[in-house]
């Protein structure tokens, strides 16, 4: 028996994707690193931190808006797609993009863990050098498990140079362009 291989190609997963999504809304699916992902679909919890760090972005900074999983094209030498739980733009970035959009005029992206097997390797590996790799100025991931926020700026196109973490309760500047102090407290509150 011939045993044939696939090649998944970004345009081939977009067409899996929207099909996915249209079967069943719970699915929300990632092509990072040339790899299929599936992402949990997000708690009560979950959607609270979104909310309260979409408050503090429309707060902190006019004419910027915290898009929730708002589709992105990823990453310059393998092709890929993310879906991270936040993105930090001026309004306007997304207008006439379409579900996968560029990532160009994003200024942050924000992950928060979810319960499911891939978030060390998806949340913790693969996506800040996406993120890094596509020029993201700023990748905040709010991290459940460990308690702690983790802020990476100044991507130098295959990592971000600058990493800093602290555990939930304290305050962290997520640096120029943001540019917003960010007071971690609340999440105590959120975390497992």
């Amino acid at each position: 028996m011939e045993e044939r291989c696939t090649v998944l190609t970004q345009e081939v997963f977009e067409g899996l994707a929207r099909h996915a999504i249209r079967a069943d809304e719970a699915v929300r699916l990632e092509f990072v690193n040339g790899k299929l992902g599936v992402k949990a679909v997000p708690d009560g919890d979950h959607g609270r931190i979104i909310v309260w760090l979409t408050q503090i972005c429309i707060q902190s900074k006019q004419g910027l808006w915290l898009f929730p999983e708002q589709g992105l094209r990823i990453e310059t030498y393998r092709k890929g797609n993310a879906r991270p739980d936040g993105v930090l733009a001026p309004i306007d970035t997304f207008v006439g993009q379409g579900e996968w959009a560029s990532a160009e005029g994003a200024l942050m992206v924000v992950e928060v863990t979810s319960n499911d097997a891939d978030t060390d390797r998806r949340d913790r590996v693969e996506k800040p050098r996406a993120y890094a790799e596509t020029g993201i100025p700023v990748y905040l991931l709010i991290d459940r498990d460990a308690g702690e926020v983790k802020v990476h700026s100044q991507p130098d196109g295959v990592r971000y140079e600058q990493v800093v973490t602290v555990p939930f309760g304290k305050t962290v500047e997520l640096p120029g362009p943001v540019g917003i102090e960010l007071d971690t407290a609340p999440l105590t509150a959120w975390a497992r």
